[in-house]
């Protein structure tokens, strides 16, 4: 059958191909829940080419079928060319629809959640934590799914009421884990993976890890030679674009304004450098 528009996100679009999914993840970058009008080069391809890594390197039972798309599946009026690279070919999944994000230090909103309650999404820290300060144990923090603008937290007990207790615990454990498991190669590779998010969803009655993994869209990566408790480190993602925005007059309440060439080749940089560093292997061009 023709593959099938179902849904354009900030990043992917999604395809129905029958009994399969195709998911393309284009050059789009958003901040403050804002698609910009400027694009990344490559952007796109370091996510799938990522993802695709990591799912063979952590051999957990996932949605990816194939990279290699076939002809007959291409889009109408879509290069076959421009897929390569940034498009999968997936098994449909019941989506689970939660974020599972665990977080391994204590940043961003979990340091703003801590500085005003002793707690990170309810769960009760030691005191006298510091910004960007690794936690005792690896946190899970579910959020609720919102395609147009920010994910929400929920607690666990919220998620088990959505979900039921059984597969809420089942997937607090492999999000920890798959989390673990990434953190601990990233290590190798000088990379510090800060916190980030797992999307699962059932297949023939099991659960598949889903989407994007451990990406610099879904994740925070840092430098390890730069990182310092107290301070947020520079990290592998869009950084730059944030930085610049906040810069401009731009009033994150009408559309947005078009990125300098020199914003976009710095953050074009940082995925790819992610990707090397990860991967130990020079990005295709």
């Amino acid at each position: 059958m023709p593959a099938t528009l179902i849904r354009s996100g900030k990043v992917r679009d999604l395809y129905d191909l029958g009994d399969r999914l195709l998911l393309v993840a284009s050059d789009r970058i958003s901040a403050f829940d804002w698609i910009l009008p400027t694009a990344i080069p490559d952007k796109g391809r370091v996510l799938t080419e990522l993802t695709k890594f990591w799912l063979d390197y952590l051999r957990i039972p996932n949605h990816l079928i194939t990279t290699d798309v076939d002809p007959a599946d291409v889009p109408e009026g879509i290069d076959p060319q421009w897929l390569a690279g940034r498009a999968m070919v997936t098994r449909k999944c019941d989506v689970v629809p939660v974020e599972c994000v665990v977080r391994g230090y204590l940043v961003g909103s979990g340091w703003k959640d801590y500085q005003a309650t002793s707690h990170v999404c309810g769960i009760e820290l030691p005191a006298g934590m510091e910004n960007a300060q690794q936690l005792p144990e690896p946190l899970f923090t579910p959020a609720s799914k919102n395609d147009h603008g920010h994910d929400e937290n929920i607690s666990f007990e919220t998620m088990a009421a959505t979900v039921g207790r059984e597969v809420s615990e089942e997937l607090k454990q492999r999000s920890i884990d798959v989390y673990r498991r990434g953190r601990e190669y990233a290590a190798t590779r000088g990379i510090i993976i800060a916190d980030t998010k797992f999307e699962w969803g059932f297949h023939d009655g099991g659960l598949l890890l889903i989407d994007e993994v451990l990406t610099p869209d879904s994740s925070r990566f840092w430098p390890a030679d730069q990182y310092r408790v107290g301070a947020n480190p520079p990290s592998f993602d869009k950084q730059f674009v944030r930085d610049w925005l906040e810069s401009t007059t731009w009033d994150k309440n009408s559309p947005p304004p078009e990125l300098p060439s020199d914003i976009v080749a710095q953050t074009r940089a940082k995925y790819i450098e992610a990707f090397e560093r990860l991967t130990d292997s020079s990005f295709p061009w």
